[in-house]
């Protein structure tokens, strides 16, 4: 088994209900048990400013999928809760599901980077990652607490 976190967004529809389920499919995923998931973050938008807030969660999963099975899985799951990708980055979706990391993973190719290369610069990210693992070391990043010490929480809110 291999430990994975991965970040959960929703902004479109019943955002909160689309994390929820997705909590629920991840944890029915073969192979794949959900280990832990953070609390819900209502977070401003990141990138194209003009279109609602998100709730932002993440989950870890102890798991015998590989790296890209992972990454199918998790699109299937996307496209199961009304996810059509355009194109379009960083704008409105029903469901958005990335793996951030894996222990012991490190890839780079035209389908997936691990860890996400851009983990650091998102505290709506290392927020709810920081619930669940504040020490964790991403390889060429940092320390999971620190990465969110360095950055700007303004307009991130704990949900209860």
């Amino acid at each position: 088994m291999t430990k994975a976190y991965i970040a959960l967004g929703s902004n479109l529809g019943d955002a909160r209900g689309h994390v929820l389920s997705a909590f629920d499919a991840l944890a029915h995923l073969s192979g794949t048990r959900l280990d832990a998931r953070s609390h819900l973050y209502l977070t401003p938008p990141w990138g194209v400013l003009e279109q609602p807030p998100f709730i932002n969660a993440v989950a870890r999963v102890d798991t015998t999928l590989p790296p890209h099975a992972l990454l199918d899985a998790l699109l299937a799951i996307e496209r199961a809760a009304g996810r059509v990708r355009d194109g379009e980055r960083w704008g409105p979706r029903t469901l958005d599901l990335d793996i951030l990391h894996m222990d012991g993973v490190a890839l780079q190719d035209e389908r997936l980077t691990l860890p996400h290369p851009r983990i650091r610069d998102r505290a709506f990210v290392l927020m709810p990652l920081n619930d669940l693992a504040p020490d964790l070391e991403l390889a060429g990043q940092g320390r999971v607490a620190a990465l969110l010490a360095s950055l700007d929480t303004t307009g991130l809110e704990r949900l209860p």
